[in-house]
């Protein structure tokens, strides 16, 4: 079972326009809403591709009701702390015509440090049946700095390998105090948390630090896989028109399920670069059109470099 943790869960909520208009005033007509956050969005794709997966995180309020109400009607396996607080909201706006999306991330609710030591007594009781534990995502207002490798910590205690989704002084303290077996930054990302936007240099300095690999996506440009002796690169074979929400995190999940199946890294980067582009052809975060991700996989070409 792929365990991953939100720590900063979302109600996602999509508009689809046909055109978006900066400063004007339009009607909207299709709408969706749905659990969100990367690490829900992780537990998403992967229950889309049939592997045994739980999401762990933090509710609270109406919308965390909403959350957990849909999580139930998603047959997705969660385990959830309870919130004094608000959970958070994100709008997605897809632009049909640009074939991309606006993104507005309210900052979350305020974690006490009781809520926070139940959230990591939740992570390490679902360790015990775990192949891989998956942390995705920011941290919500007033949890720890060092929250990200706290996580981290509690599967490495155990061998069990662990995957880091996130940004800024969270993906650095995670790298340095939790030792995860992979670490996947975009490319601006890496340049805010390193001042580099060399997928090598950059991945380089973070397994120097402590990441055993580190996996960098680079929107349309593919994803490159660095270890400390070798590097890959893979680009998707065709532009995938969509919404790009959530293809990082389908990327996550081709990574998590690689790392328990014991796949090779130019298989997993395959399979990442593949499921991230069906991803952006579906119109919300967390899925993926299963059709073009089959024909991806076949015609996706993993290069050294």
């Amino acid at each position: 079972m792929i365990v991953t943790v939100t720590p900063n869960i979302a109600l996602d909520i999509t508009y689809s326009l046909d055109s978006f208009e900066l400063y004007s005033s339009m009607r909207v007509y299709d709408v969706a809403e749905r659990a969100g956050g990367k690490g829900i969005n992780v537990s998403r794709v992967l229950h889309e591709l049939g592997i045994s997966t739980m999401a762990v995180g933090m509710v609270g309020g109406v919308v965390g009701a909403a959350i957990t109400a849909d999580l139930v009607d998603s047959n997705i396996d969660h385990r959830l702390v309870s919130l004094a607080g608000q959970t958070r909201r994100s709008i997605g706006i897809v632009d049909r015509s640009a074939g991309d999306a606006t993104v507005l991330n309210e900052a979350g609710p305020q974690v006490s440090a009781d809520e926070w030591a139940d959230l990591l007594s939740l992570v390490r009781e679902q360790l015990v049946s775990a192949s891989v534990l998956v942390i995705s995502g920011s941290l919500p207002p007033a949890a720890p700095l060092e929250g990200v490798g706290q996580l981290a910590s509690l599967a490495s205690e155990t061998d069990i390998p662990v995957v880091v989704d996130t940004s800024g002084t969270a993906l650095i303290a995670a790298v340095e105090t939790g030792k995860p077996a992979l670490v996947k930054p975009n490319i601006h990302e890496l340049a805010d948390a390193l001042g580099t936007s060399d997928p090598v240099a950059g991945g380089r300095d973070l397994i120097a630090r402590g990441a055993g690999a580190v996996a960098v996506s680079m929107g349309a440009d593919g994803m490159a896989i660095i270890t400390d002796s070798q590097a890959w690169r893979a680009r998707p074979p065709e532009f995938i028109k969509g919404n790009p929400t959530g293809a990082g995190d389908a990327s996550v999940s081709a990574l998590a399920a690689g790392l328990a199946e014991g796949k090779g890294w130019e298989e997993c980067l395959r399979n990442a670069v593949a499921l991230s582009a069906a991803a952006v052809a579906h119109p919300q975060a967390g899925s993926f059109d299963s059709d073009v991700y089959h024909r991806l996989l076949d015609i996706t070409d993993v290069e050294e470099f």
